[in-house]
């Protein structure tokens, strides 16, 4: 028989650090108290309205959330969840048992079990624990008399004389069921908490959780595979007996495990003493050397300072003595008095050269010595990063490495790192990021704490260059910080749109996929069919697609990557009162460098080509990029050809009427033109032969937040 001392860490909740009142049965198998669950789902609650985690941490003061489950709080509040407002309660909660999201369900937690086994444990230890107190009974008069019984059926407490007296012989209340004084009283029959008229007579094995026969027939268990209620209750309890008898087989082996366990507690002490001795004999080393270094340079400050203070006393007693009946002006006007010129001459001649140089010092002032001592600055920095990069010894802990392929920049930033060895060595990452301003002169890193090898970072500026490095920890150990990766952000706010399946579009020779953020050009039999209408030299038409969505003002920036397999695609922007000549360009059915009436040599278009367009576009293709044609532009054409970058960006000024083409992936600038936008303008391709254009995803949190920026 187990000792209910023995068991007291068993019946603790984790929220609250006491024993269990009316405990919960979460779908992670971990109880938490009735209350403690309101308590944290209300913190949850807050933490939604307020935005933030300062009114969540208002909590109850019986509960004690650990900061974990706040972070997580606070995480899940921010990740933008979306609730439906008839739904009174998040079904979410965050398990202070295994510091998981836990999902509810839609019934919250009017959808959980109590755990009726672990209250009438309780309840035992608590009787045990006071047992010199006894239990009055409920219905006497003052003063009351000691309870003899308790009625599961009535969940009260009576005296013999009260239960004669309520529980009269001959009727129903005398069949009620009695136990001993207790105030523990538990339900008679487990009623189904989505069907509360239905009792729970199965068991599902899929949820792992009781369940009635209105949940198998047509409610959420209605495919699970789910048993008996008295089939579930022989199979779980044969297993515990089993398992615990096993256990009890291993006493020996389980006292050997602590008496080795105990060993280690103390090896623990005695090293931690010697690695506190240690570290604290290192850094005494450190501060003898700082101590030393501090007084050498205080010693040279202030001899530089005696030297400096008597030259500037020299000389200031030097300019007193030019004052009139003082010092050396003073001697002069007496040396004057002399009327022998035997005896005037000799002394006369010396004192003049003295008073020459007096004169002379007084037309160039220069002070005997510098006020200044900025020849004693001591500069630290160095040091300092050093110091700051102070840690314990690694023991292996592996540099993360930034991965720049998988790091990218747009409406957020993405960084992504991995290690060398390709091991999670590391149980934590810090990430450290700061913009790149050249008339800052001090550097401030942003820290951000991170448990994965990712990180989504908002809010940063426009058009800006930010540096970001990483560094493991592992416990109180941390590696050294990862070389530095220069990222620049989008030169304007990221537009949104989707592929518009409408206007203009050819599903003959364009497929799109079911997001609309894909397009393809297949070079089919429709193209082969419309070839036969073609005479020799023509080129076939260009099939167009448009943004479902127009800027009328503003900055905006959109990325996009194109197959590297594409023959030709043009990319760019079209004018909403131009749609129509987009789509019904004669330009586009043949070309007149080709025709024999035209009058054109080869070559002499492409200006009158590019200016009578009704929209602005760039040529892409067979993996290379098109500059076009410009007057100021080169004349050779291998300067306006330049590789195809892995991803392009549009970036479209309104207000300036500029439009610029970009490699996304430096956010460089390619080629800039004006562009017309009197009109609402729309993101605009064109796609020949086999071809693809597929949308830059916008980067989103990791934690089930919806696509808000599309």
């Amino acid at each position: 028989k187990v000792p209910i001392k023995g068991i007291e860490r068993e019946l603790i909740c984790p929220a609250c650090k006491e024993l269990f009142t009316h405990p919960l049965i979460l779908p992670c198998q971990h109880n938490v108290c009735h209350k403690c669950v309101k308590e944290i789902l209300f913190a949850f609650e807050d933490s939604f309205a307020d935005g933030g985690s300062e009114s969540s941490n208002q909590s109850s003061p019986r509960i004690r959330i650990s900061s974990s489950s706040m972070d997580r709080i606070d995480r899940i509040s921010r990740s933008g969840i979306k609730r439906n407002s008839l739904t009174p309660r998040s079904t979410l909660f965050p398990c202070p048992g295994c510091q998981r999201d836990i999902d509810l369900g839609e019934r919250g937690i009017n959808g959980l079990f109590r755990n009726l086994t672990l209250e009438t444990i309780v309840e035992r230890y608590r009787q045990a624990a006071r047992a010199a107190i006894a239990i009055m009974c409920d219905f006497c008069k003052p003063p009351p008399q000691e309870s003899t019984k308790s009625c599961m059926d009535c969940s009260a407490s009576y005296c013999n004389e009260c239960f004669k007296i309520h529980h009269p012989w001959g009727t129903a209340k005398a069949q009620h069921e009695y136990v001993g004084p207790t105030t523990n009283f538990r339900p008679k029959i487990l009623m189904c908490p989505e069907h509360e008229m239905e009792r729970v007579n199965m068991y599902c094995e899929i949820c792992r959780r009781p369940v009635c026969h209105l949940c198998k027939l047509g409610g959420s268990h209605a495919n699970h595979r789910v048993t008996t209620m008295n089939t579930a209750y022989k199979t779980l309890k044969e297993k515990l007996s089993k398992d615990i008898e096993y256990l009890i087989s291993k006493e020996s082996q389980v006292k050997a495990h602590i008496t080795q366990l105990d060993l280690l507690l103390k090896e623990t002490e005695c090293n931690s003493e010697r690695a506190k001795k240690e570290a604290f004999q290192s850094f005494e080393k450190l501060s003898h050397v700082l101590e030393e270094k501090k007084s050498a340079a205080l010693r040279a400050i202030e001899a530089s300072k005696n030297l400096r203070l008597e030259k500037l006393q020299t000389q200031v007693e030097e300019y007193q003595g030019l004052l009139e009946n003082n010092g050396l002006v003073g001697y002069a006007q007496e040396v004057l008095k002399e009327t022998d010129p035997s005896c005037f001459v000799p002394t006369a001649k010396q004192l003049h050269v003295r008073i020459q140089k007096a004169t002379e010092s007084l037309k160039s002032f220069t002070p005997a010595a510098e006020t200044t001592f900025e020849d004693f600055v001591v500069d630290i920095g160095k040091q300092e990063e050093i110091l700051g990069d102070l840690s314990f010894h690694s023991n292996g802990l592996e540099i993360p490495e930034i991965n720049e392929e998988l790091s990218r920049m747009y409406n957020k930033a993405l960084i992504s790192w991995e290690c060398p060895g390709k091991t999670d060595s590391a149980d934590l990452y810090v990430l450290e990021y700061h913009k790149l301003d050249r008339e800052e002169e001090s550097v401030t890193w942003q820290e951000i704490e991170v448990c994965s090898k990712s990180k989504v970072i908002s809010d940063l500026d426009d058009d800006s260059s930010y540096a970001f490095r990483v560094r493991g920890y592992k416990g109180s150990v941390y590696s050294p910080w990862s070389r530095e990766v220069i990222l620049r952000t989008p030169p304007a706010p990221v537009f949104s749109f989707l592929f518009d399946d409408k206007c203009g579009y050819n599903s003959e020779h364009l497929l799109l996929n079911t997001r609309r953020t894909s397009v393809e050009s297949r070079a089919g039999y429709p193209l082969l069919l419309g070839s036969e209408r073609m005479q020799v030299g023509c080129y076939t038409t260009l099939d167009y697609i448009i943004g479902d969505t127009g800027i009328a003002k503003g900055k905006h920036f959109w990325a996009f990557h194109v197959e590297a397999y594409s023959y030709l695609v043009k990319v760019g922007v079209v004018s909403s009162n131009k749609i129509q000549k987009l789509f019904h360009n004669t330009h586009d059915v043949t070309s007149p460098r080709y025709e024999q009436d035209s009058g054109h040599d080869s070559g002499s278009e492409d200006a009158f080509f590019d200016s009578s367009q009704p929209f602005t576009l760039v040529t892409l293709g067979m993996k290379k990029f098109f500059i076009p044609t410009t007057p100021a532009a080169s004349k050779d054409p291998s300067s306006r050809i330049l590789p195809l970058p892995s991803s392009l960006g549009i970036c479209l000024d309104c207000d300036r009427g500029k439009v610029g083409f970009y490699d996304a992936g430096r956010m460089k600038c390619l080629y800039e033109c004006e562009v017309d936008c009197s009109g609402v303008m729309y993101p605009a391709f064109a796609l020949m032969g086999g071809a693809a254009v597929h949308l830059e995803e916008a980067v989103t949190s990791k934690y089930g937040q919806y696509h808000d920026d599309i």
